[in-house]
């Protein structure tokens, strides 16, 4: 009896896979949606930068604007400004004694010395108003204060007080503060007071207030003197 031949496997020829049609068609189908894929992504990716560049110009535009506008200026390396003098330049004449209303500190450990130095001052008859005792971050020998408007009384009482500081502050009158410190001994004879006009005396950086939480100085009076 013939043997039957097994029926040949259309799908291989020669040990190698045939491809049909069908597979044919989705290779080609999977490679467009592939294709159309890296294409809609390119897209997407030229769109960003688009836009981004668009914003760029934009804000280039808005700054070029703002600027020749003035509204916005561009940081440039300027000098730093000279420290300005807080030291009135003015030339004083003398104020005669009994015209220079002032008040009378004692910042130091010493009791007793605001009283002292006030019944000098009254002696020479300056008129003499609150007298005690204060806190100060002044080192030196006394700290002479006034406003503007008390500067020319100012320097007859630093002319009475030799070696010391004037300092400047806000008040409206024409009073004088005096506060003395460590230093202070006593005052000039009354024979050798300069009554020439001149400058008032402002502080070296040494002498100026050492706690710049208590600048500028201003009395707190305490009780006694």
């Amino acid at each position: 009896m013939a043997r039957q031949r097994k029926p040949q496997d259309v799908s291989v020829l020669h040990g190698h896979h045939v491809v049909t049609g069908q597979e044919l068609r989705a290779t080609f189908e999977a490679n467009r949606n592939a294709d159309d894929t890296a294409r809609v992504r390119r897209r997407v990716l030229h769109g960003i930068v688009l836009v981004l560049l668009i914003g760029l110009i934009a804000a280039g535009i808005i700054t070029a604007l703002a600027i020749i506008n003035g509204k916005f200026s561009i940081p440039t390396a300027e000098p730093a400004p000279k420290a300005a003098t807080a030291c009135p330049s003015a030339t004083y004449d003398y104020t005669p004694n009994e015209q220079v209303n002032l008040n009378v500190y004692n910042s130091t450990s010493r009791p007793g010395l605001a009283r002292t130095a006030a019944d000098e001052f009254l002696a020479r008859k300056f008129v003499v108003g609150a007298v005690a005792n204060t806190e100060a971050g002044y080192r030196g020998v006394a700290a002479v204060i006034s406003g503007a408007a008390g500067q020319s009384a100012a320097f007859t009482v630093q002319r009475n007080l030799p070696g010391s500081d004037y300092f400047q502050d806000g008040r409206q009158d024409g009073s004088v503060d005096v506060i003395l410190s460590q230093d202070y001994r006593s005052l000039a004879p009354p024979e050798l007071v300069d009554q020439t006009p001149g400058t008032l005396s402002c502080p070296r950086e040494s002498r100026r207030v050492a706690d710049d939480d208590l600048w500028p100085v201003m009395p707190s009076a305490a009780p006694g003197s």
